[in-house]
């Protein structure tokens, strides 16, 4: 089995009173759809904005909501979480296990930045000197050592009030294959043309799709990236194509596995939720080839695409399905790609993608909705 890693990303909660406890209870719905169909993902992710004020009572309800989760779940702060002029409360109230700067999972070196304690408050986004530090040590580590590295952070590079682009060339230099994230309020993608980027739609604060909270599953597999948000309450089971990567989140466009070459394409679907088979994929509306399960919710086969193109790729099985657009190129000539500029910025938005859950609309407080 290629190097793979999968987590829940839980928007941010912004667990409050003022809302009626409504996001904790929303917060709760997500623990009890991940204890009963996505045990085998390797960890939760918060991306900040835990407490709306920044109060002992709200980190309270994180505990009452996040108590029965089967899953490890990990942290990091956002400006919300600064809002009584710092992080005295959230680390009081978070173990540092759920709170680590480093952490190895599932062979990855994920790198977890706090962006708000270096910052005067609000969304002053600003890394200090250790954490900076601290981002170019784990990232050579994670060279040396062979470990494919994800970083963790509360909103983009492009958010940040200094250094910005110093921080995403970091991060792209280093071959980051995925970012996640938070502070948006709605779902997002960026394809810098080095890293991709994902922002999951808020628990507590939602203007996206009428309110409907829900996450993402996040997958990195063999350095392929997936992304696909969930609306709670759909029916399981889930199916996810891993591997190869969807045109729209290819980074490395050399490697087989983000753009394959003519003839036979490994295919790796993941599920999650019960699934006993069979899984069918096709190219195109044709019949390509049944897929055999594998452990951990895998399923694999091989796909001939014995030409150039752009082709549509599904998967099939127990009422699930899953598409990619795959783009197949000769290795003589792959596609051609200009040197990066504005990276980790939210220009590089890919914008509606309906499979995903990506909308298009960016109603948050940062962009065009409400003043939360």
């Amino acid at each position: 089995m290629s190097p793979s890693i999968g987590w829940l990303h839980i928007g941010d909660p912004h667990l409050e009173a003022a809302d009626g406890w409504e996001s904790r209870d929303r917060l709760r719905r997500i623990v009890a759809e991940a204890n009963d169909h996505l045990g085998n993902l390797d960890f939760a992710f918060l991306p900040g904005d835990i407490a709306n004020n920044g109060l002992a009572e709200e980190y309270g309800a994180l505990h009452d909501a996040l108590f029965p989760l089967r899953l490890p779940w990990r942290a990091i702060p956002g400006d919300h979480d600064m809002a009584p002029g710092g992080l005295g409360n959230f680390l009081g109230a978070l173990a540092e296990a759920n709170r680590p700067e480093t952490e190895v999972i599932a062979g990855h070196r994920c790198i977890f930045l706090d962006i708000v304690s270096g910052g005067g408050g609000g969304p002053d986004f600003r890394l200090t000197m250790h954490h900076r530090n601290r981002l170019a040590q784990e990232l050579a580590i994670a060279a040396a050592a062979g470990q494919p590295a994800l970083v963790f952070m509360h909103a983009y590079p492009g958010d940040l009030a200094a250094d910005g682009a110093e921080i995403a060339r970091i991060i792209a230099d280093a071959a980051v294959r995925f970012v996640s994230t938070g502070h948006t309020h709605y779902n997002e993608l960026l394809n810098d043309g080095r890293t991709i980027y994902g922002a999951v739609r808020s628990t507590g604060q939602i203007e996206e799709a009428g309110g409907a909270p829900g996450y993402a599953v996040v997958c990195v597999h063999d350095g392929v990236p997936s992304w696909r948000f969930r609306p709670l309450g759909q029916p399981f089971p889930m199916l996810q194509i891993v591997s190869p990567c969807d045109l729209r989140l290819a980074t490395r466009l050399f490697e087989p596995a983000q753009v394959p070459r003519p003839g036979p394409v490994d295919l790796v679907a993941r599920s999650f939720g019960p699934l006993s088979g069979p899984v069918q994929a096709s190219v195109d509306d044709r019949a390509a080839a049944r897929l055999a399960p594998e452990p951990d919710g895998f399923w694999r086969g091989t796909i001939e695409i014995d030409r150039p193109g752009l082709f549509r790729v599904t998967v099939e099985g127990g009422g699930a399905w899953d598409e990619i657009e795959l783009l197949v190129r000769p290795a003589e000539a792959p596609p051609k790609r200009r040197p990066p500029v504005a990276l980790g910025e939210s220009c590089h938005a890919i914008g509606c993608w309906p499979r995903a859950g990506l909308l298009g609309t960016r109603l948050g407080p940062n962009s065009n909705g409400r003043d939360w």
